[in-house]
């Protein structure tokens, strides 16, 4: 067990930990599946530009990501290192959600800047709270299977709220709004914003930092990013999350435009996302069953396979086969379901390593630079959606040309089974294996312990 751990974990500090990513959710789900059809179908901001703007705000606020991760990790309060901010964030969090969603009436010039700016100020907000509560993960215990307990409940409620969410939120811009969407979003977003507060205060009062860096530990920030990049299973967790990231966003940001302007049933995305989001719960929950049989990289390998068969054939499927798409995008939940409680699992393994090996626990700055690769797989993914409108012509709010179609059905295919590939051949190369976490754990454990008299 990771050095400086007392008392097991509770079956409440479970429940309350993982109860916050449902609030995250609340955001995390509206940016990624509504945002950039906000900003193309209701706000009027061109595909390649709102792409483009997009693309640029995730760089830059990836590189915020080690920088607040450091500041988390040199924190010191009565409530610990990563608590206090579940505490202090969540209220700035929803004031800034409200406003990315609102369309002041300006000329085309105005509208992005108002959009990067906003944009901008609400991922890294967003980031100040949740790349705390993402380490949390790491230190409310030093066990295996504690931790993935943690982090499967986390991602449990996630996908819950991301299920939420998607039914709702359409539903809520149009009875608050009235049928006007520019009225009802900034509306919504409040809602989420003032529901989400109430949860991270759920999760900030249940929990407790157990897992305690060394004493003589250096406060040195160039010294952890030196340590991440002779961290080997870090490195190779990272390049994991972008890819995932990428291929995750490639398919969410695409389902709008698929059943809008490839099915023509737009109404459909209610209960398409839920039913990913629902399976992909289902999986999630099994996660901890699954890891007491199967190493946690075999398993990620097979899960990586089955997604990209899974993706793969959504290609062949005629746009009026919607029982296919569900049977589809149900499978694919119970697939990639279980790779977010195995990757932060596996992140806490890496700090373990990394404690192991050198002497010095980052926890903070090492999900920080897990979280600016998921910022870079998110542009990535952008990037693309964007040059590919822009290249097959996509008009927004009219009917697509036969290319522009086909681009849509890529993106929600071929190109994700690609990035999905390269993750289960990026595992083939992770080395942290059970044996060798008990391992390494037992000599962390022994290291605290007091010597004898």
């Amino acid at each position: 067990m990771a050095g400086g751990v007392s008392g097991r974990l509770t079956r409440r500090e479970v429940v309350g930990y993982g109860l916050g990513d449902m609030g995250f959710n609340f955001y995390w789900t509206n940016i990624s599946t509504f945002l950039l059809i906000f900003y193309t179908d209701v706000f009027g901001i061109s595909a390649a530009a709102a792409a483009s703007m997009l693309f640029v705000v995730k760089i830059f606020n990836a590189f915020t990501d080690p920088l607040i991760g450091a500041a988390a990790d040199r924190t010191r309060t009565r409530w610990g290192k990563f608590r206090p901010f579940l505490l202090f964030g969540p209220l700035p969090l929803a004031a800034v959600g409200v406003l990315a969603f609102c369309t002041p009436d300006l000329g085309p010039s105005g509208k992005l800047i108002w959009a990067c700016g906003t944009y901008l100020l609400l991922m890294t907000t967003y980031t100040s709270v949740n790349l705390p509560y993402s380490a949390l993960s790491g230190v409310l215990s030093g066990d295996a299977r504690e931790r993935n307990a943690i982090n499967a409940s986390r991602f449990v409620a996630g996908f819950a709220g991301g299920t939420v969410v998607t039914a709702a939120s359409p539903r809520l811009v149009q009875w608050l709004g009235g049928g006007d969407p520019t009225l009802g979003w900034p509306l919504t977003m409040l809602f989420w914003g003032l529901a989400a507060a109430v949860i991270f205060a759920i999760s900030f009062s249940t929990t407790t930092e157990r897992v305690q860096p060394p004493q003589a530990q250096p406060a040195s920030i160039w010294q952890d990013l030196a340590d991440l990049r002779s961290n080997r299973p870090w490195i190779l967790l990272f390049f994991l999350a972008l890819i995932i990231m990428g291929s995750i966003t490639l398919r969410m940001t695409s389902t709008a435009y698929y059943f809008k302007y490839v099915v023509n049933r737009p109404e459909l995305l209610a209960s398409f996302m839920p039913a990913y989001l629902l399976a992909a719960a289902a999986g999630t929950a099994l996660t901890p069953l699954l890891t007491r049989f199967i190493d946690k990289r075999k398993l990620m390998i097979g899960l990586m396979l089955a997604s990209t068969l899974l993706s793969g054939a959504f290609l062949l499927v005629p746009s009026d086969n919607i029982t296919m798409m569900y049977a589809l995008q149900i499978g694919l939940g119970l697939a990639l379901g279980p790779k977010s409680p195995l990757s932060f699992a596996m992140l806490a393994d890496s700090a373990d390593y990394n404690e192991w090996r050198h002497g010095r626990r980052a926890t903070g700055m090492t999900f920080a630079a897990s979280s600016f690769a998921q910022k870079l797989g998110t542009a990535l993914a952008v990037a693309v959606i964007g040059a590919i409108f822009s290249a097959l012509g996509y008009v927004p709010n009219a009917a697509q040309s036969a290319d522009s179609q086909a681009g849509i059905v890529w993106l929600m295919s071929v190109i994700p089974a690609a990035f999905t590939l390269m993750a289960a051949g990026l595992m083939v190369f992770y080395t942290l294996d059970n044996p060798t976490m008990a391992r390494i754990q037992a000599d962390l454990a022994a290291r605290k312990r007091p010597p004898s008299p």
